[in-house]
């Protein structure tokens, strides 16, 4: 097996051959030429293509024996009955080969051409990502196989057996705040599994939290020996394809493998410490939450809720106790400073704390501030804020959304004993509103806090973590 080392070729290839890309139309070599060119990759790009000088501005080389040096790395996107030959060509010139092309063990007919595929990468000594897979993404070495993923180096590292989910996971991804610092798309794992994957994001000080979807577990044995060997060390979240019947039956045609059983799969959740997840939308939500959650922050099962909306307040307190979570009881101190404020009628100063927006007006907007330094005096509970933005906003006379998230900013850079401090923004999908909305989850994630469309998505994501080891090490505050 490779050293985990080794991969650090993959994540920073220090120059890039593309297989694949055409002269004349455009392909998917092609494609990840633009994007490579887009993303702004500093280290030579070099099309291989037989016949052509140059493809889309760079030029090209007949073969991977006439590149000018061994690359780092090659994308191969080529019809499957070619792929052995082209991986046994790049013998002393690459190091790692990933393959786009599909038809191999996925295909009933394609499973001896995997065996063959397999033999060739031992046979050339290279290692080879895929088949039946996009790409690898990398901002610190300036790779992408796909457009819209940020340039922004996290500390984030993925592994998605789907290429299309992995877009989705860096697209979606980069709209909740999230920042990774590399993904990668396995496929039918032929070569390089999983495993391989997370030991090296398990070693690497560049990542601090890891996501894995998958369909199969290629590998399964040393999948459980790595994530069982770094138990505790850096947080799993899992998204696992393939939980039910119709869902295996699927991920057998997608990577050509079984699912394998649910017990199984359960079994290996809980001998490893994985936060499972069941959606696309939970698996970011977790991911969120511990990109935000500082080693001096506490997650707590007891939770404060604060905003405006009786409705909203009732159905956060029912999904918050569904996923393990408790309203907490306030101190006299919170309970003295909170009468102290004597907010208008209608408001609620028992937890959950309920202040029409009406109310929220008093002092210009500032009563909000005066009622979260009050809340800060009950320790060790989450602080969770809920903003009906539609609301809050038709109030024009008063930035009162401003105050609001104003005050949440300077609590979290104030010393307090709150656990955790979470941000959960209402809005009705207006475009208008969606765009304020992004405005402030940049600033409040760059702040460290983690922010939410509705109460039920941070009642889901707190709780997977609290369900996990995970749980009781920020508990302790040593989660970092």
């Amino acid at each position: 097996m490779t050293a985990p080392t080794d991969f650090d070729a993959l994540f920073r290839p220090r120059a890039v051959a593309v297989v694949g890309a055409s002269a004349t139309t455009v392909s998917g070599g092609n494609r990840f030429l633009r994007h490579l060119k887009n993303f702004g990759y500093q280290g030579p790009i070099w099309p291989i293509h037989p016949k052509a000088a140059e493809i889309e501005g760079f030029k090209a080389y007949a073969s991977f024996q006439a590149l000018p040096e061994q690359v780092d790395y090659a994308f191969v996107a080529v019809n499957a009955q070619q792929v052995p030959e082209v991986i046994r060509s790049a013998r002393g010139k690459a190091k790692f080969i990933q393959v786009m092309s599909s038809g191999f063990s996925e295909t009933d007919s394609g499973k001896a051409l995997e065996k063959e595929l397999v033999k060739a990468a031992i046979d050339a000594d290279v290692r080879v990502i895929g088949p039946n897979c996009l790409g690898t993404y990398s901002p610190s070495g300036g790779l992408t196989f796909t457009a819209g993923a940020a340039k922004e180096v996290g500390s984030i590292g993925i592994v998605s057996q789907s290429g299309g989910l992995g877009v989705d996971i860096l697209r979606r991804g980069k709209n909740k705040g999230l920042l990774f610092g590399g993904l990668v798309t396995v496929g039918n794992c032929a070569d390089v599994k999983p495993a391989e994957i997370l030991e090296y994001y398990f070693t690497s000080n560049q990542f601090h939290t890891i996501g894995v979807y998958l369909e199969t577990a290629m590998g399964g044995r040393r999948l459980f020996e790595i994530l069982r060997k770094y138990r505790g060390v850096k947080p799993v979240v899992l998204l696992k394809g393939g939980s039910t019947a119709a869902g295996q039956m699927a991920a057998i045609s997608h990577t050509g493998a079984l699912a394998g059983s649910q017990a199984a799969w359960q079994a290996l959740e809980t001998q490893t410490n994985l936060i499972s997840t069941a959606t696309l939308d939970e698996f970011l939500d977790v991911l969120l939450t511990l990109q935000c959650v500082g080693a001096a922050q506490q997650l707590a099962d007891g939770v404060v809720l604060f905003g405006n909306g009786g409705g909203t307040s009732v159905l956060g307190a029912d999904a918050f106790s569904r996923h393990g979570l408790r309203l907490a009881n306030l101190s006299q101190h919170s309970a003295h400073a909170l009468d102290a404020l004597n907010l208008p009628a209608g408001s609620s100063v028992a937890n959950p704390i309920d202040v029409p927006a009406g109310a929220l007006q008093q002092d210009s907007g500032n009563i909000a501030g005066k009622i979260l330094s009050a809340l800060t005096l009950t320790p060790g509970a989450m602080i969770v804020i809920h903003i009906n933005m539609t609301v809050v906003t038709s109030f024009s006379h008063v930035d009162m959304l401003g105050n609001l998230i104003d005050a949440v900013m300077k609590l979290r850079t104030d010393a307090w004993s709150a656990a955790l401090l979470v941000l959960v923004l209402r809005s009705d999908g207006d475009t208008e509103m969606e765009q304020i909305k992004r405005k402030y989850r940049q600033l409040a994630i760059a702040a460290g806090i983690p922010v939410f469309n509705e109460l039920s998505e941070a009642a889901v994501a707190i709780g997977a973590i609290r369900r996990s080891r995970f749980g009781s090490v920020a508990k302790s505050g040593s989660l970092s």
